[in-house]
């Protein structure tokens, strides 16, 4: 009996513990590199191809392996191309824990909508306990240096990770988003509705520009995909609450003002972050020119970085507070993913690696298109879409790097599982039966 339970148990349980790895506070020293989750991942992969051969099932159907496997071509090519074999297999073996192995371990692991719900509600609480945190270092003074004073909410990440807690609040109010505007029980939707209002709190007080611009985008994308009329309810909402937040209670207004003014300020006095990555913009531009299709290789930015930016790039980014002493952290990627991969594996690697990411959500908004009218699977489509726009937008201003990029490995499994299974399979199989007339003429 006990191991007849342990069978009926989600398989995703195990993807849950990585995202649940991610509440715990980054050890010293540990903010680079692999991490905890990272290894659960790893076993997580594992575990999935060990079902895969005791059910004697077939891994991935042909759609799914190739849109998978696509960027495995660029990265191969580039991964021959590296400084150094160590930093080829170290480049690629991150690569492929990313955006191949994972993704599909999760894909495989999902059964049916209830268990990408259920890492859809792991998304949120994970966000809003990482957000908590964000909120009383704020409050408390106890956050990540930001101009002079420790009030930066960065959650368990560090000042050395500034970006991670940022991510992972925009994750979970993209998934909150998505829930409530499903078609679910009312009392589900109307949880939903209320975490995604908590989350803009701790996502303002992240000072994260890049993570404003996708979320932003990507909640609108997610309004629209659901309907123009209950997009204008819920866009009155979210304003009526932003007014609430920042108007009535003064939360960071004039910092806030200044974070969100500094967005435009390209060429008027851009502050030196501003600078800075600009400045690697254009340093990975020129690696790319010099080696068009396979690029300088994999790891091999920061090498070439300085042969090719300016005098104008500084020495790197100062980082205190949040219970770390200051720190010059060096500046060793250029903060746009897609200038990483051009510049590292040439168009080579950005043709396969970006092909293979437009084929999903072309495969997931037609699953959203099918189930928009009818049909159950309306919150997971507009979850899986948002999930995908949002890194999409954010990789133009970050790439990946720290513990919370395992996350995004987890949100392309759950953007693969939709476009390739969920948005197909199931909207067919919960279709109401065919009456015993029409049985017969499908049958012929």
């Amino acid at each position: 009996m006990t191991l007849h339970r342990i069978h009926q148990l989600p398989p995703v349980l195990p993807v849950m513990g990585v995202i649940a790895l991610l509440a715990l506070p980054i050890g010293p020293g540990g903010e680079g590199g692999a991490g905890p989750a990272d290894a659960l991942s790893a076993l997580v992969v594992l575990y999935c191809a060990i079902r895969l051969v005791r059910d004697r099932r077939r891994p991935l159907s042909r759609t799914a392996a190739v849109l998978l496997g696509l960027p495995v071509i660029g990265l191969a090519v580039a991964a021959m191309g590296a400084s150094s074999p160590g930093a080829g297999l170290t480049g690629m073996g991150r690569y492929l824990q990313i955006f191949v192995l994972v993704p599909a371990a999760v894909l495989l692991l999902i059964r049916d909508r209830g268990d990408f719900r259920l890492l859809a509600w792991s998304f949120v609480g994970l966000a809003l306990w990482q957000g908590a945190l964000g909120v009383h270092q704020y409050a408390t003074g106890t956050g990540a240096s930001y101009q002079g004073e420790e009030i930066r909410a960065v959650g368990t990440f560090g000042a050395q990770d500034v970006m991670g807690m940022a991510t992972v609040v925009s994750f979970g109010l993209v998934c909150a988003v998505g829930l409530a505007l499903g078609r679910t029980a009312v009392r589900e939707r109307a949880v939903a509705a209320a975490c995604a209002l908590a989350l803009l709190l701790p996502l303002a007080l992240s000072f994260s520009r890049g993570a404003w611009i996708a979320t932003a985008v990507t909640c609108m994308v997610q309004l629209v995909l659901a309907g123009m009329r209950r997009a204008l309810k819920v866009g009155a909402v979210v304003a009526a609450a932003a007014v609430v937040l920042v108007g009535g209670f003064g939360v960071g207004t004039a910092m806030l003002q200044e974070r969100i003014s500094s967005i435009t300020q390209v060429t008027d006095a851009p502050d030196q972050s501003v600078t800075d990555r600009y400045t690697m913009w254009a340093s990975a531009v020129g690696m790319w020119r010099e080696h068009p299709l396979a690029g300088v290789g994999l790891k091999g930015f920061p090498e070439h970085r300085d042969t090719h930016a300016s005098l104008a790039l500084s020495a790197g980014s100062d980082t205190e507070g949040a219970g770390t002493a200051y720190r010059k952290q060096p500046l060793l990627s250029p903060h746009n993913m897609y200038l990483l991969i051009l510049a590292e594996q040439g168009l080579i690697g950005l043709l396969a690696l970006a092909g293979s990411w437009l084929a999903l959500l072309v495969c997931g908004l037609r699953g959203l298109f099918r189930v928009q009218r009818e049909g159950p699977g309306l919150d997971c489509a507009l979850v899986a879409c948002g999930l995908l726009v949002w890194q999409l937008t954010d990789f133009a201003y970050a790439d990946i790097g720290g513990p919370s990029t395992v996350l995004t490995a987890v949100c392309f499994g759950l953007v693969a599982w939709w476009a390739l299974a969920g948005g197909v399979d199931e909207a067919v199989a919960e279709r109401p039966a065919l009456e015993p007339a029409a049985e017969k003429v499908a049958a012929r």
